[in-house]
Parts: structure tokens; sequence; C-alpha cells
């Protein structure tokens, strides 16, 4: 067998590294693509290097489009490349642009689409990603979901009326997680304990100036109550320097990106994580640590319920207030909700399963 494997961005580059090994481990010849969605070598290429994972067999370089140019351009090329490889099936992950596009090309040209971590839902519309995981999940055959609540959400919809198969594997991310947990890094001159992990990258906090200015007040202020490492997001960091602002480093230590292994780091070391990732606050959970989610909607509901995610937005006086409360809060996590570290075996059980009862 044949699978095709496309990626675009830094998380997925995460997800993908225990599939590669497991596709390897079973002996399906695994093709992959790498759209250049994050191209920035601190976003792309340290993450091939650290986790030795497969090298892309094919380099787009699309990125710094409008959401329309960026998703047809790579139609476009991904096509070309499905009708040159004529793999079994394709494999995509996630809600990016990438995602789409790939879903959308082995769509048209019959290629069963493998969606990883489908079934997940912010309800909010106005989120880029919430469109791309919507319609990719539609135009699937096999949805793996991450969680109980992204199963849900697909039989609410409607899907088990679909012609395509669900099933629960877990978080691909958490078999990452836990394979490269040993090798973990520590960046150089960050404090060895207590202090606030921050993350914040999201198109509907960095492109929204006033979202932007109340998020750093508030990323500000925790600094003078704790240490703040932000590695901070080439995206953020232009739309900083567009808008003409800046974080005071004499309460924010702003770092560049840095690679999975150092952050594997920063979230073994840290007190608290403010994010507004969503494979942040799955981590931060892995770890057992609090989490503030700078956002106003989440995928992951099961956190909020246990009281290990807390959504508080980009207003400061909330953001603030949910940290001094909580922040001797601690959370001993249950694994076993995203698969204990074996989602990608069940992925490969799931697809063979899959062709041998498809004709």
């Amino acid at each position: 067998m044949k699978g095709m494997t496309i990626l675009g961005a830094r998380p997925q580059f995460i997800k993908s590294a225990c599939m590669s090994l497991e596709l390897k481990r079973r002996g399906v010849q695994e093709v992959m693509i790498h759209t250049g969605q994050h191209f920035d070598a601190s976003m792309s290429q340290i993450f091939f290097e650290q986790m030795n994972l497969k090298r892309a067999d094919y380099f787009l370089d699309i990125h710094s489009l409008s959401h329309g140019a960026m998703t047809g351009r790579m139609m476009e090329e991904i096509e070309k490349i499905l009708l040159l490889e004529r793999p079994d099936f394709t494999v995509v992950y996630g809600d990016t642009n990438s995602t789409l596009a790939g879903a959308l090309a082995s769509c048209k040209l019959n290629i069963p689409v493998v969606h990883i971590e489908a079934g997940l839902r912010s309800f909010d519309m106005k989120m880029p990603e919430e469109i791309n995981r919507i319609l990719t999940d539609r135009i699937s055959s096999l949805l793996l979901v991450p969680s109980q609540a992204a199963q849900e959400n697909l039989s609410r919809e409607g899907f088990e009326s679909f012609d395509s198969q669900i099933v629960w594997i877990g978080d691909v991310m958490l078999d990452s997680l836990l394979h490269f947990r040993p090798f973990a890094t520590p960046p150089k001159g960050i404090p060895s304990e207590n202090f606030i992990l921050c993350t914040l990258h999201r198109q509907e906090n960095s492109d929204n100036k006033e979202r932007l200015i109340e998020l750093i007040g508030a990323i500000e202020e925790a600094g003078e109550l704790m240490p703040v490492v932000l590695p901070l997001h080439p995206r953020t960091r232009a739309r900083l320097e567009h808008e003409g602002l800046k974080l005071d480093e004499s309460k924010v230590l702003v770092i560049d990106p840095v690679g999975y292994l150092e952050m594997l780091w920063l979230l073994e070391h840290c007190k608290v994580v403010m994010t507004d990732s969503g494979g942040v606050q799955k981590e931060a959970y892995c770890f057992g640590k609090l989490c503030l989610t700078l956002r106003d909607s989440t995928e992951w509901v099961e956190l909020m319920a246990q009281g290990a995610n807390f959504l508080v937005g980009s207003n400061k006086e909330t953001i603030l207030g949910v940290l001094h409360q909580h922040l001797e809060d601690s959370i001993i996590p249950d694994l076993d909700i995203y698969g204990g570290g074996k989602a990608s075996q069940r992925a490969l059980d799931a697809l063979l399963n899959f062709f041998k009862e498809t004709p």
C-alpha cells in the first residue's frame, strides 16, 4: 500500500512523527508533501532535524498568501503530485489550509481521505480553522477522532449516515509527547522553575489591534506576579512591529520560537500555561499544568470540564483574575482520555481495516 501524507504547519509535523513510524512498521509506503505553509526555519526545519522526521518527498513552498490564494495554489500543486504518485489514500491532520487543500484535491480524484483529529469543533465560524475542519470532515472517508466530544460532534451533525467511518483513536500528539519527552532539552537562559509559559499566534489575536493590546497588558502584568517566558511567533512579532507595539522585556522574557524538544522542557518545568494554541492546551494538560486559553472558544471542552483549562478570551482583567484565583491549582492528568499513547497504532488498525472492508 502507498499513502500520501500532507503537512504544512508546526503541529502537523509533531502529530505525524509517530504515525510515520507506525506506517513504516506496518509496511505501508509513505510519500510526504510539505506545502510550506510554515516556512520559517524556526517553525519548520528544526522539527524535522530534532525529531528525525521523515523528509518530505515534495516541498511546495506556498505561504504568505491570502486564505483563498494559498488553498487554491496548494490544491493545484497537490493534484499534480497525486496524479503522479497514485496513492491508495491521503492522510491529513487538523485544520490548516494545507489540510483542506489536501483533502479537496484527493477527494476530487476519488482518493480516500483519512482525517486525523476529525470532529473537533470550536463552534466559532469566524475562525478559518473551523471552516477547514468542518469541510475536511465532510469529504473524508475515514474520520479518526481524538476525543469523546469530537465523536459526539460528528454524531450530532449526522455523520453516521454519511459514506464514511468514524473511529476513536485518541490523540497522536500524545504519542509524540510521550515518545520524545525523555529527550527534552532546556533552552538557554530560562528559569529552571516557577515561570509562566505563554504562546500567542492565532490570527484572531495577532491581527486585531485591540485584542493584541489587551493581551500584551495581561502578559506584562502576569510577569509582575511570576516570570513569563514567551517564545514569540513570527506572525505575532510582525504584527507587533506593524502596529508599533512593544512588550516590556523587563517583565516578559521574549525568546525566539523553540524546537519541539525545548518546548517539551518548558511545558514540564513551567508553573502555568497561557496560550491561544490548540495543541499547547492539550500538551499543558498532559504535563499536569493549568492552562489559560487566550481565546473565546476551544475545541478541547473536556479539559474545561475537568477544571484544567480556563477560557479567558483577551480581556486583561479576566485573564489576571483567573490567574490569581487558580495559580496554585494542581492538575492530575488522565492520559487515557487521549488514548494513552497508542493513538497511532489504533489509526493504522482502523486504516487497514477500512481497506479490508471497502470493495
